[in-house]
């Protein structure tokens, strides 16, 4: 069986920071990547549905709201995928940055955090959102941006 392309990267050499996954005609997969592979530091349930309800928001209501396909977690809980549609990747990456900082200083309910909105409503925090927004901010100031996944060479 033919092995799906995020199983074909070397997670030995990915840091926290955003990469383009894959490119499907005009839909870009971004990896948004929070935490170091296999470091043994993974997001907990909390903190990843957290940020997904905040992101998500923000994210589908900024300039490029309009071309975002998906927002989610990734299942091994160390970043998420955004899917959008016909954008290049520093607008993506600035909106990114705007969202993130937009979490950071949200003063206001957590998005969706009613039984009515969510399947899961009692498992939500705001301050998680916030430090996992912050963290992975601050991560991305410290990186290059190439988009490019690294390799071991």
């Amino acid at each position: 069986m033919k092995r799906i392309t995020s199983f074909t990267v070397d997670h030995d050499y990915i840091e926290k920071d955003i990469y383009i996954s894959r490119i499907d005609g005009d839909i870009t997969t971004y990896d948004l990547r929070t935490r170091k592979p296999n470091a043994g530091d993974y997001m907990d349930n909390l903190t990843m549905h957290s940020l997904e309800h905040m992101f998500a928001t923000y994210i589908r209501n900024s300039d490029i709201g309009a071309s975002v396909i998906y927002f989610g977690p990734m299942g091994c809980r160390t970043g998420f995928y955004l899917l959008v549609r016909d954008v290049e990747p520093q607008r993506v990456l600035d909106e990114v940055v705007k969202t993130l900082e937009n979490i950071v200083k949200h003063d206001g309910e957590m998005f969706g955090a009613s039984r009515k909105e969510c399947g899961n409503y009692r498992e939500l925090s705001l301050d998680a959102a916030k430090i996992e927004a912050e963290k992975y901010l601050e991560a991305l100031k410290a990186c290059t941006h190439d988009f490019v996944y690294p390799t071991g060479i």
